[in-house]
């Protein structure tokens, strides 16, 4: 069956960098839609940006400017680079991704990974 397998989280300082990494396999006949969410603690999950098949994105505001979401389509991944970060910013993120099943028939179906923590602080 399919798998999203996200890497590249860790420990970083404000101000500092992230890239993180998120990629699908399995029988995958195609990928639509491909996020990044976020769940801090005591929070509820929120989309952090989304990128469609044809390249357009959105960004929720807290990291618009900071974030930027790209997608490898030969690779079937998502990357998530992140800037500036802040304290704010400490979540465990997660891939989400919108993905039509090879051999299976009914549209997209979404799919998650297991999630990469993030944590900023000096």
């Amino acid at each position: 069956q399919v798998q999203l397998v996200e890497s590249g989280g860790g420990l970083v300082q404000p101000g500092g960098s992230l890239r993180l990494s998120c990629a699908a396999s399995g029988s995958i006949s195609d990928i639509d839609g491909m996020a990044w969410y976020r769940q801090a603690p005591g929070k509820e999950r929120e989309l952090v940006a989304r990128i469609t098949s044809g390249g357009n994105t959105n960004f929720a505001d807290s990291v618009k400017g900071r974030f930027t979401i790209s997608r490898d389509n030969a690779k079937n991944t998502v990357i998530l680079q992140m800037n500036s970060l802040k304290p704010e910013d400490t979540a465990v993120y997660y891939c989400n991704a919108a993905i039509w099943v090879r051999y299976i028939s009914g549209g997209y179906k979404n799919y998650w990974g297991q999630g990469t923590q993030v944590t900023v602080s000096s």
